[in-house]
This record gives C-alpha cells, structure tokens and sequence, in this order.
C-alpha cells in the first residue's frame, strides 16, 4: 500500500490514472531537456576551453610587449603615455533564451570606429612596442567579453542540469512509482469490493430461492391438509 493515505474510490482512481499520465509526460519532456541541455553544454565547455587558451595567448602577448616597452621606456614616462584615454567604450547585455535558461549576450562598441582612437599618446616619445601592447590589448577585449559571456552561460546552464536533473529523478524513482502503487492499491480494494458485492448479491438470491421453495412447500401443505378435510381433490389454476 502507498505509504500516503488514499480513498480507495473510482474517483480517486480516476484521478489518480490522470495524474499519472501527466506524471509520465513530464518525465519524457524534462528527460528530453536533460539531454538537449547536456549537449549544448558540452559544446559550449568546448568552446570555452578554446577561447580561453585564445584569449591567456594573447594576453601573454600584450604583457610581453608591455615588458619589452618598459624596458624601452621610464616608468614616468609610460605612466604619462597611458594616463588619459583617448577611446570609450560603452557595454550593454542583452539575454538570450537557451532550452528555458536566458543566457547573458554581451555588446560593445567603441565611441568612434577609428582603429587609431585607441592611442591616447603622441607616437614620437614613445616606443613601438608600447603601440604593439596598446593594440594587442585592444584585440583581446572583445575575445574576454566573450569568454567571460561563454563562462556565464556554462555556468547557468550547469545549473539548469542539476535542477533538470533532480526533477527527472523525482519523478521516476518518487512521483511516478507512487502513484502506480496507489493505483494497484485502489484497484485491488475496488475489485474486491466487487467480490464481496457479488458474494452477498448470489447469497441473498439463495436466500430469496430458498424462501420461495419453503413458501411454496407451505402452500402445498396447506392444500393437502385442506384436502384431507373436505374430501375433495384441490383444484389447481
């Protein structure tokens, strides 16, 4: 029996067959989630490991230029050179919908679209490593925008998994196992009601037969008695 307490009636058994149907229906669906959300995964750990060896590439890069250019320039120097920005950049995110999981997109775009923006120093008192740096860095920040969105994403849809997950398992080693056991419960009360009701049913019915035959065996009696009486045969209709 189902460890919950259960009205063994045809509408609770009505209603219990629906709900497993919806149980089952649900269990197939999130399966289904589980499934699609584990490759997207998958596709997007692989594109993270890749921009992230991209992206520590090039930062590698840049700080070495930037090595190179501070043995090439004076610290006060190069503080100068990179004091004032001459290039804003303005960052807005938008969110995109992934199997039920809104996944940060991120955009930027520069004030101008002039690529030279990017220098806030006179190119004659410095070196052309530091405009090597300057650039190289300026190259990775759209890839760590990147990486840094794809990194939000595995992480959200991870957690999508987990809950997708628990959800499933619920379902089929709770939900699901449960109900079935209430229903094979209230089917095994009902069909024995049906039992004990046709048992009384063919009782009572011997009971009336038997009622009938001793009625009847009574009124015979009776006409033979009346018979010896009167001397005469009973006239039977």
């Amino acid at each position: 029996m189902a460890n919950t307490v259960v009205n063994p009636t045809r509408m609770e058994l009505t209603r219990l067959k629906g709900k497993l149907r919806t149980a089952q229906r649900g269990h197939k669906l999130l399966k289904d989630k589980r499934d699609e959300l584990m490759k997207q995964f998958l596709d997007t750990v692989r594109e993270l490991r890749s921009l992230r060896t991209q992206v520590e590439q090039d930062l590698i890069r840049a700080h070495g230029s930037f090595t190179v250019a501070s043995a090439l320039m004076s610290g006060p120097a190069m503080e100068q050179a990179l004091m004032y920005p001459k290039q804003s950049v303005e960052l807005t995110m938008t969110f995109q919908n992934v199997m039920s999981v809104n996944v940060p997109v991120y955009h930027y775009q520069t004030r101008t679209e002039d690529t030279g923006d990017i220098f806030p120093y006179g190119f004659a008192a410095t070196s052309g490593e530091l405009d090597g740096a300057v650039s190289a860095l300026g190259d990775v920040f759209q890839d760590m925008l990147k990486l840094a969105q794809t990194e939000k994403t595995a992480q959200l849809m991870a957690e999508e998994i987990e809950k997708t997950r628990r959800r499933v398992n619920a379902l089929e080693y709770v939900v699901i196992p449960s109900t079935q056991e209430s229903i094979r419960y209230i089917s095994m009360k009902l069909d024995e009601n049906d039992r004990s009701t046709t048992t009384r049913l063919m009782k009572v019915k011997d009971m009336i037969l038997k009622q009938a035959i001793e009625e009847k065996q009574a009124e015979n009696a009776r006409a033979i008695r009346a018979f010896g009486s009167d001397g005469e045969s009973p006239v039977e209709v």
